[in-house]
């Protein structure tokens, strides 16, 4: 999941260079945080969260497939 959350952010900033993802385990399962340029935070959230949606909606729907549970946070640096 953390590969396709980079290559998801990583489509859609400026500098794809500085996008990170951080992943925890945890009890209530996989906690990614997607770090990007301050400039760029804007691109991944979207118009009223839209974007920022699809692409959990996205991550979530493949983590199902995996039988797992994911949460994605965005984390502006």
């Amino acid at each position: 999941m953390r590969e396709f959350l980079h290559y998801l952010a990583s489509v859609l900033v400026d500098h794809p260079e500085d996008v990170r993802v951080d992943e925890e385990n945890g009890d209530q399962g996989v906690v990614l945080r997607l770090f990007v340029r301050r400039e760029d935070i804007g691109k991944v959230i979207g118009k009223q969260g839209r974007t920022a949606r699809a692409i959990r909606n996205l991550v979530h729907a493949a983590a199902a497939l995996r039988q797992q549970r994911v949460t994605v946070h965005f984390v502006d640096s």
